[in-house]
């Protein structure tokens, strides 16, 4: 062995403090936590605008597509897809003379249709009133694929999304369906208003003097591209 001569030892550069691989991976997490925290303020504000749903349609839908771009860029989404039912019951019991299903219908289905545009969930009224006709609906009672009408009024929301966001859609479209099944006295319900002035749009009587004092147009004035809603019958 040679005397006074010692094999000098280099630390690996993925190991010492100073690498740039580990710079990188400490700068990478830094930059996931941050991305994950934004994303928990985005959500919770996402949820903050649920009772604005009816009036910021496209604002809303333009959260829930950030939010999953975002998600997604993570690279934490599995790309597993699953499909998920959840029932949502409506209180014809405490309020059997409440119109709930043209509530959540709205003027030719478009309330029903923003719902799911911004949830990206199908909704369907099922159960004894789903059906606008009661002779057809006493009629069809008992039929295959009309067994629900045995059943309470009820709505279904289906959806089949990444297995990441899908019980956050499921719950906004919770959260909103609970709000439009609220009664509300007829002279403070805001969104019965405006059920009704999107209605007198697209009958073409909407009162010019109407819209002056309003000052702007009805935020339910697009529905190009919708498609009919989903009750049977």
């Amino acid at each position: 062995m040679s005397s006074g001569r010692y094999m000098a030892y280099s630390p690996s550069p993925s190991t010492t403090p100073h690498s740039p691989r580990i710079s990188g991976l400490r700068a990478s997490s830094a930059a996931v936590a941050d991305q994950e925290k934004y994303l928990a303020e985005l959500l919770a504000e996402r949820h903050k605008l649920n009772p604005f749903v009816p009036v910021l349609p496209h604002s809303i839908r333009l959260l829930n597509q950030a939010y999953s771009w975002l998600g997604g860029s993570q690279g934490s989404s599995s790309g597993l897809i699953v499909k998920k039912t959840m029932r949502v019951d409506i209180p014809v019991d405490k309020y059997p003379t409440y119109n709930f299903v043209g509530r959540i219908l709205g003027p030719r289905g478009n309330s029903l249709k923003r719902v799911e545009a911004t949830t990206d969930c199908r909704v369907l009224i099922r159960g004894r009133g789903s059906i606008k006709d009661p002779a057809r609906e006493e009629m069809m009672r008992g039929k295959p694929g009309y067994e629900h009408l045995n059943e309470p009024l009820h709505i279904l929301v289906e959806a089949e999304l990444p297995v990441e966001i899908i019980d956050a859609r499921l719950m906004q479209a919770r959260e909103i369906l609970e709000d439009l099944l609220r009664p509300m006295d007829e002279s403070q319900d805001f969104f019965k208003k405006q059920q009704l002035r999107e209605l007198a749009m697209l009958n073409g009587t909407l009162r010019e003097e109407g819209m002056q004092r309003s000052g702007s147009a009805s935020p339910f004035h697009n529905s190009l591209g919708m498609k009919r809603a989903k009750t049977r019958g």
